[in-house]
């Protein structure tokens, strides 16, 4: 079994010289390539190049080299050791050139940082940012599946028509298989795969199913006739050493591939366990409430009752009292003291006039509720989180179960928010119903994020999605008619930046290739 390196050697017969020496001035001078798909690996390829190298000593191409490589940062480039050796063989002879999958020209570039022993080097490049790609840190299980991007040469050798070619930028060739185990090869730790890779690879990224770096494909197994083949990758974690050896910052993400479907199915259970425990503990404050109105109730009605019987007690004692009063006077008649039944009568008389009266008015009976309470009801409603207050400062924090990551940052973010949508005191919000939306449109970066917040539940949302240039093209000129950027206590002017907003949505793919949720709370820093 032999082993084959992806450097990509070409013969040079006389008519090859030529076509070289014509590749080197068309270096800055080259054409569109085809826009990414709106999907993860896709997203991945918008960073990976073409790594081209030409020596040249005395006007003569003496060399000429080909692999692959991807961006760490927006003008640095990993690619294989063996891919720029050319610039070891002729010290200050060789071109490399840097060749985008997007765009309209390719860039020079030089070596920065270099591991032969682990076949890995950077290199440097100006005149353009690239989209950068995530570093996975977390285990890659046996089985898994790894996708290959890269420029295959067997793919070149059967479709470039001439050595410009080399220099078109082209969307990466992407090739799938499954993870077959860690190996060392010479004392570097190497990602055992079957996607299927040839020599020009060298320098490409192994992803996982996130579009994530798992590994730089660096060799294949070369068997006989009726063997497997296998790729070889230089393992993340010798990628992320050499990083670190270069002092080369990227971005890593330790979190499982989920699919955006398996995270909004999780969103949506949370959300309907969250509005079942809301309507639990509605239930329970209507509930407590019912009994609190029920025992109001049979108190004043307790109190209403006694104080009716009382009334009908004294209307009773009155009409007995006045009864008696006229039979005195009655019986004073009787013995001839007209003066002392005269009295008899009268005051016999006022009392029964007061016990009618008193009967007349007596109380119905109805129930007299404390100031502040009301019959009971079947049911209390809850008065909702009004959607224009201002909240004050907030702290919200990443929850890892509900989000789908593969290169931001998930540290807590701090959030000032304002009356009627204002951010931070200067960024306007537009209403998406009880929520507040605004999309953001770079002008370098080619990524386009959706950011929500939700008042009533105090959640906070990033969608993320990974754009082509020619659809980041659009997006920037449907932004460029977005007029409102500050914060306007104008609804009209809210109005009509949800508008433009609509048109922006619709120029996206379905589905984000991130969303980062964040439940916020007061920030007890702040003293809110």
């Amino acid at each position: 079994m032999a082993f084959a390196s992806f450097y990509c050697p070409t013969p040079f017969q006389p008519r090859a010289k030529v076509l070289l020496a014509a590749l080197v001035l068309m270096l800055a001078t080259l054409f569109a390539g085809a826009p990414a798909r709106a999907d993860d690996i896709s997203a991945t390829a918008r960073s990976v190049v073409r790594v081209v190298t030409i020596a040249i000593v005395d006007d003569e191409v003496v060399g000429f080299g080909h692999g692959s490589g991807f961006a760490v940062a927006p003008n640095r480039i990993v690619t294989n050791a063996h891919v720029v050796e050319l610039a070891a063989r002729y010290p200050g002879n060789v071109v490399i050139g840097v060749v985008p999958s997007e765009g309209t020209k390719g860039f020079e570039g030089k070596v920065i940082a270099i591991d032969t022993v682990h076949d890995l080097a950077l290199i440097e490049f100006t005149g353009a940012r690239l989209p950068t790609v995530a570093l996975y840190t977390g285990p890659v299980d046996e089985g898994s599946a790894v996708t290959a991007l890269g420029y295959p040469g067997n793919v070149d050798l059967a479709t470039a028509r001439s050595a410009a070619d080399y220099i078109h930028p082209l969307a990466p060739i992407r090739t799938g298989g499954v993870f077959s185990g860690r190996r060392q090869m010479e004392g570097t730790a190497v990602m055992l795969h079957t996607a299927g890779i040839a020599r020009g690879n060298s320098g490409g990224p192994l992803l996982d199913p996130c579009g994530r770096v798992v590994g730089v494909n660096s060799a294949i197994t070369q068997g006989e006739e009726g063997d497997a083949n296998f790729g070889f990758a230089i393992a993340n974690s010798e990628l992320a050493a050499f990083l670190a050896r270069a002092k080369q910052p990227y971005a890593a993400v330790g979190t499982q591939c989920t699919s955006i479907a398996d995270i909004d199915k999780a969103d949506r259970d949370a959300d309907a366990q969250a509005l079942g425990l809301a309507e639990v503990t509605r239930r329970d404050a209507a509930a407590r409430a019912a009994l609190a109105q029920e025992e109001a109730f049979a108190a004043a009605r307790m109190t209403a009752d006694r104080h009716r019987e009382n009334i009908m007690a004294i209307a009773t004692l009155l009409l007995v009292l006045g009864a008696m009063g006229i039979g005195a006077g009655t019986l004073f008649e009787m013995q001839g003291k007209r003066s002392a039944a005269i009295w008899g009568w009268s005051g016999g008389s006022a009392l029964m006039l007061g016990a009618i009266i008193v009967f007349v008015l007596r109380p119905t009976g109805e129930t007299l509720l404390p100031k502040g309470t009301s019959a009971p009801s079947p049911s209390v409603s809850i008065t909702p989180v009004s959607s224009t207050k201002a909240l004050g400062k907030l702290v919200c924090r990443f929850v890892p179960d509900r989000s789908r990551v593969i290169s931001s940052q998930t540290t807590d973010v701090p959030l000032d928010w304002g009356t009627a949508g204002c951010m931070n005191g200067r960024t306007q919000y537009a209403e998406n119903g009880s929520k507040w939306d605004r999309i953001l449109v770079p002008d370098q970066d080619q990524t386009v994020s959706l950011m929500q917040f939700d008042p009533a539940t105090r959640q906070y949302v990033t969608r993320r999605y990974f754009l082509s240039a020619e659809q980041m093209d659009t997006i920037r000129k449907i932004r460029s008619q977005v007029t409102l950027k500050a914060c306007s206590p104008d609804e009209a002017g809210r109005a009509n930046l949800a508008t433009q907003q609509a048109a922006i949505r619709t120029a996206l793919p379905p589905q984000p290739n991130e969303k980062i949720v964040y439940t916020c709370a007061a920030d007890s820093g702040s003293g809110g």
